[in-house]
């Protein structure tokens, strides 16, 4: 029935292949050392970041996701040093991306839905709705997304053209990318205390040196060294420069600390959207490394086990579905959570269809931005959803429509309830971990827009739904 229903839905939700428009380039390094700042990369860092006391969690204290693209499990594992680094700690060889293409990948991963997203569109999300990053805030535990090749800290534009430094010549690369940077999604990161933990490498550079990575750290490699653009071979060689280099190091690999090497989605869009996903670090149990995890898991497991680790409340979404959110078994264990799901492979569900959702961020099937479905269920952190002071908790999706809002409203093609986003706070009195550097981010900073899909920049043409 599984596959008949596969093979109904293939045609609307599958998209084409795509090129790698960029497969010929050679691979050079960026810089002597991930440490160490460099003119191949727009901007150099103008402030270290600064953090609150360090937050201790249950089975680590810092977490390091590190994102690549668009490649199937077997082609990321045949790579040399994506199959060293799982080597050194422990292969999760049942986890999986949540739908295709790229940005609604990220989305999930940071606010627990896509809310309908089929593209890699320009979408900025209301303030009064929660992500990650409102729970790391509300247990004062630091974050930051370093972005490689994004010109200045903050920067809130489409994408960016960098120098071509592999070549090298005078011609231009389109390096960064919106659609792959959690910290861009949210209108909260337009406001300057949040846009100062919006990132990029020469920034990482600086905060490693001055021993200021904070707690939660998300790192996203340039459209050619994330294999977007030239392939996982490509992507395995940037990954053996940055990781090779910091493995070792205590400012970034702390005795406390996890690094999870990951995909946004696989390549093949016709089968199950199976990605390569290792853990290691110092945090790691001695006895798990070189060992294969085999628990049922996507990009919804990694908030729950964020949640777990430091007590997080929930943000009410795919994060506290009991089939998709299986915590990383030995953090369960350290945590006490007893949530986690045998799910046997005949009853897990299709997670590589696109265009079939419903959602305020959906091109065929809009709906509002709701309250989040779950507020009471409590998560992996022990505790119910956050939601903000400004969210209307009754206006759930299955009241129905919401009323027209009044003339005038911040409406957002949304909530009903958001009559102003600018009063929207972030946690009075919490906020971001930490006193906060400098000035308001150099570069372009839009104001907040008045829908949920809003244009900045050059948009991609329309077509089928896949990787750009």
């Amino acid at each position: 029935m599984r596959f008949a229903l596969l093979a109904l839905l293939l045609p609307a939700a599958l998209a084409a292949p795509f090129e790698r428009r960029a497969s010929a380039l050679p691979y050079r390094d960026p810089s002597s050392s991930p440490t160490v700042q460099t003119d191949n990369y727009l901007g150099r860092n103008n402030g270290t970041l600064k953090n609150g006391p360090v937050v201790r969690g249950k089975a680590f204290d810092r977490i390091v996701q590190v994102w690549f693209e668009n490649t199937n499990f077997a082609s990321a594992a045949s790579q040399q040093a994506f199959a060293d680094f799982a080597k050194q700690g422990q292969l999760l060889d049942q986890y999986y991306a949540v739908t295709h293409p790229s940005e609604p990948n990220y989305m999930a991963a940071t606010f627990g839905d896509f809310f309908g997203l089929s593209d890699d569109s320009f979408n900025y999300i209301p303030a009064n709705i929660t992500s990650i990053f409102d729970l790391l805030d509300e247990k004062h535990v630091s974050y930051a997304c370093y972005q490689e090749s994004m010109q200045s800290t903050g920067f809130q534009g489409f994408n960016n053209q960098a120098p071509d430094y592999f070549t090298p010549s005078s011609n231009t690369l389109t390096s960064y990318v919106r659609k792959h940077n959690p910290c861009a999604f949210s209108e909260t990161f337009a406001r300057p205390a949040r846009a100062q933990r919006n990132r990029n490498m020469n920034d990482f550079a600086a905060d490693v040196a001055a021993d200021a990575l904070p707690q939660w750290v998300f790192v996203t490699p340039n459209m050619e060294n994330d294999a977007h653009d030239t392939g996982v071979s490509f992507g395995a060689k940037w990954l053996q420069y940055f990781l090779g280099a910091l493995v070792n190091d205590k400012r970034f690999n702390s005795d406390r600390t996890l690094i999870m090497i990951t995909f946004d989605e696989n390549e093949t869009y016709a089968v199950e959207n199976r990605i390569f996903t290792a853990i290691l670090g110092n945090a790691l149990p001695r006895n798990l490394i070189g060992t294969t995890e085999s628990m049922y898991m996507t990009h919804y497991s990694m908030l729950a086990t964020v949640q777990a680790n430091w007590g997080l409340q929930s943000l009410g979404r795919g994060d506290v579905n009991r089939t998709l959110a299986n915590v990383i078994p030995w953090v369960a264990e350290k945590t006490s959570w007893t949530g986690n799901a045998d799910v046997p492979a005949a009853k897990r569900p299709l997670l590589n269809l696109t265009g079939v959702y419903a959602g305020p961020l959906s091109n065929t099937r809009n709906t509002p931005f709701y309250a989040p479905p779950e507020q009471h269920t409590k998560g992996a952190g022990g505790r119910e959803a956050l939601l903000q002071p400004c969210l209307d908790a009754s206006a759930t999706a299955d009241k129905g429509a919401l009323p027209t809002p009044r003339v005038g409203a911040n409406y957002y093609g949304s909530q009903a309830n958001v009559g102003s986003t600018d009063t929207c706070k972030v946690q009075p009195g919490k906020g971001p971990a930490g006193p906060q550097p400098g000035p308001a981010p150099a570069g372009p900073q839009p104001g907040p827009p008045q829908g949920p899909k809003a244009p900045a920049g050059p948009q991609p043409p329309k077509g089928p739904a896949g990787p750009k």
